[in-house]
Formats: C-alpha cells, sequence, structure tokens
C-alpha cells in the first residue's frame, strides 16, 4: 500500500511549495531526500509523477517545525523553516538556500496551524531559517483570527491581488558567507576563461549574489527569460562566472564543481541603469520612470521569469552600498524604497543602511496564498522509483 503523509500546497509570491511537517519525514538526512524526491516526482524533467511543477520556481520545498529554544539565534521564535529547492531533472535537493517569496507564505501557514496566536489587524511570526541560521519577521494580516487572503496589493507575476504580507530580511546579512559583502570589497574582479577579466560586486543578504554589469556581457538588462534561455553559449558564460563567485565567496572549493555542490547559490544578477522595456508577462511597456534600475537574474541555471524575493532584498541593499555595481547603476534619490525593473514589471524594496554598514531594515511586500490541504502518496518502494527514473533517462543524475 502506497505511504501518504500530511501536505500543504502554498503560493508565496511568485513561487510555489509543498509544505510539510518535520515530524512527519525522516531524520535521517538521506531518506529524508529521497522521500521528499518521491513527493515531488524528481528526477523528471516534467515531474509527471508527483506534485512537481516542472519549473524551478514551482519546485519548492518548505519543512516547517517547532522552536528550537536551545539555539542562541533562536531565541523568542515561533516555529524552525528549512526550505528545500528541489532539483527537478537530477536527483537532489539544495538545502543552502532561502526563498524570500515561500517565506510569505511560512507565516500563512503558522496562523493556520496554530503556531502562534492569531492578533488583528497583523500577527507578527518569528521564524528561525535552519538555512541561514538567521531569523525572519514575518507580519500577516489577520482577521478573525485567520490569515487575511483578500486584499489590493499586487505582485507583478501573480495574477490578481492580495493582502499584503512584509518580510523584514535584515537579520539575513551575511548568513550565507558570514559577511554582507563576503570579500570586504564593493568591488572584486574575475578572470573568466575563455572570456578575459570581469568586474563584480558579491553581496550576502536574503541569499549570496553575484552582480555584473549587464552591457558587460553585450546585453541591455531588460531581455526575456525567451531571449536568454534560447543561447545556451551565454548561459554556460554566466553558470561559469557563478561559479567563480561562489568559491571567491568560499561558498564552494571548486568553481567547476558550483553546479554540483550548490547549484542555487549565489544566484546571478544582471544589472543597468534604468529603461524601457516590455513585461513579458503581463504586455504593456515599463517605462524608465517606473523603475530606479534594470536586473535579470538567473536562477538554477535558467533565467528568472520575475524576480526572487531574496534577490529583491539583496539588490535594494547592494544599491545602498557606495561603490557596487548595483549602487553605480541605480537612479539617484531619497526615497525609502528602491524599484527594480524586471521581466514581469517593478517589484519594490525597502532598505535602511546604518553609517556602519549594518543593515537596519530591508522589507519586502509579497502575497501568500493556501492551495490545498491533504495528504501526497508515494510508493512504498520510493527509493527504487527513484533509482529507476535515473537509469531510464528521465533525469540526469
Amino acid at each position: 500500500m502506497p505511504h501518504s503523509l500530511r501536505c500543504v500546497i502554498m503560493r508565496g509570491g511568485t513561487s510555489k511549495a509543498v509544505f510539510l511537517k518535520e515530524a512527519d519525514i525522516p531524520a535521517d538526512p538521506e531518506a529524508r531526500r529521497r522521500l521528499i524526491l518521491a513527493v515531488y516526482g524528481s528526477p523528471d524533467r516534467r515531474q509527471i509523477d508527483g506534485l512537481g511543477g516542472a519549473d524551478p520556481l514551482t519546485s519548492k520545498l518548505a519543512i516547517i517545525g517547532p522552536p528550537r529554544e536551545a539555539l542562541p539565534r533562536a531565541a523568542g521564535t515561533h516555529l524552525t523553516y528549512t526550505f528545500g529547492q528541489v532539483e527537478i531533472d537530477h536527483p537532489e535537493v539544495d538545502w543552502r538556500s532561502l526563498c524570500g517569496n515561500i517565506s510569505a507564505a511560512v507565516g500563512v501557514f503558522a496562523v493556520y496551524e496554530g503556531m502562534v496566536t492569531p492578533t488583528a489587524p497583523v500577527t507578527v511570526v518569528r521564524a528561525y531559517n535552519t538555512n541561514l541560521d538567521r531569523v525572519l519577521r514575518i507580519e500577516v494580516p489577520v482577521e478573525n483570527g485567520r490569515p487575511l487572503e483578500h486584499g489590493d496589493y499586487v505582485v507583478p507575476g501573480v495574477p490578481g491581488s492580495g493582502a499584503r504580507i512584509m518580510i523584514d530580511f535584515a537579520d539575513t546579512a551575511g548568513g550565507a558567507t558570514g559577511r554582507l559583502l563576503p570579500t570586504g570589497r564593493p568591488v572584486d574582479r574575475l578572470e573568466v576563461p575563455g572570456f578575459g577579466p570581469l568586474d563584480v560586486s558579491l553581496v550576502d543578504i536574503g541569499n549570496a549574489h553575484v552582480f555584473l554589469r549587464a552591457h558587460d556581457l553585450g546585453l541591455t538588462g531588460t531581455e526575456t527569460a525567451a531571449e536568454i534561455d534560447a543561447k545556451p553559449e551565454l548561459r554556460a558564460l554566466v553558470e561559469r562566472i557563478r561559479g567563480m563567485a561562489a568559491e571567491r565567496m568560499g561558498m564552494v572549493a571548486d568553481a567547476a564543481r558550483a553546479r554540483e555542490e550548490s547549484p542555487a547559490t549565489p544566484l546571478l544578477g544582471m544589472v543597468g541603469p534604468p529603461a524601457d522595456y516590455r513585461n513579458a508577462l503581463a504586455g504593456g511597456m515599463v517605462t524608465e520612470m517606473e523603475v530606479d534600475l534594470v536586473s535579470r537574474l538567473m536562477f538554477m541555471q535558467q533565467m528568472h521569469k520575475t524576480y526572487a524575493g531574496t534577490s529583491t532584498v539583496c539588490t535594494g541593499v547592494a544599491a545602498r552600498l557606495a561603490g557596487t555595481l548595483v549602487h553605480e547603476v541605480t537612479r539617484p534619490h531619497n526615497r525609502a524604497a528602491i524599484r527594480i525593473g524586471h521581466p514581469a514589471g517593478v517589484i519594490e524594496i525597502e532598505t535602511e543602511i546604518a553609517p556602519d554598514g549594518t543593515v537596519r531594515r530591508a522589507t519586502l511586500g509579497r502575497t501568500a496564498r493556501r492551495i490545498l490541504e491533504g495528504r501526497v502518496f508515494v510508493p512504498v518502494d520510493w527509493d527504487a522509483v527513484i533509482q529507476k527514473r535515473r537509469t531510464d533517462g528521465h533525469g540526469r543524475g
């Protein structure tokens, strides 16, 4: 008889994830990995035999557990949150990164599950994230003891509107590498094989990122995902750059192993000054006066169709750091919010940097919605099923 376990599917921002309770899955890392792959139907390009959506943005996982009071950083938190990026055609789960979009859904999940006492009009959820050993402060709108899901807040790339959930990522600065600027410099130079010298900015908040000037690669920063993904040589080049950045930041020992050891992070942003471009999802034009900079993001070896939540945080903070390439291309202004032009519209991030470089505030607005609650069934012999998928050629593993 197939094995089953309770699950909740939630949308958070422009991403979607399966939520599982920590107590319902194996504690052993290898057994846990195999079970999760079975839940998602990986490795298989269509993830046809599981809950995965055959896209990096819909092949995400949130494991929720009780607070870990014994950990100093987790003091005063309501829950423990572990994020997993489930590979589609590779039999792996990447635990090195954090998803800002799904973090919004974590707050909503906590209220629904009774992990925090609901307080109107806003319930604050403090979530300890195991991936970065940091705490997220999530503000969830509440009405009649339940999360408020309807509202007029619009997230580009998400149909309709919803109630605005605010997430403060200030505590995640240096979570992956130990410092906001991992090398201590606003600009580093990489000697990229087959390309030559390239200036980059390495910044770590939300997730570790590498930023480069779009025009240094012959781009404008206004390209669509279809245009970038149709250029295999360009994708191979930016993956080499990403790998070298991962090695420079100490995230991997060998740049050539970055794809296998850390496929999701660092993320790579290609930035440029404000410019007009066409909204790839909704149609219509985004004008240069609506944005402070433009950026195109590489995530899981593909171009992101919108813009990741943690990338919004990192880009917004980098735009405030004098000397970085992001600051270089950002329109000067005195507003609290930085407006980032991405393929599906404009996303804003409120940031505040202290004179000593400490991040005081890095707050992102998102929406979230509970889509499904039920039980997911996996074969009793899920390990054998995963091995057969590999040998049949469904995945690359």
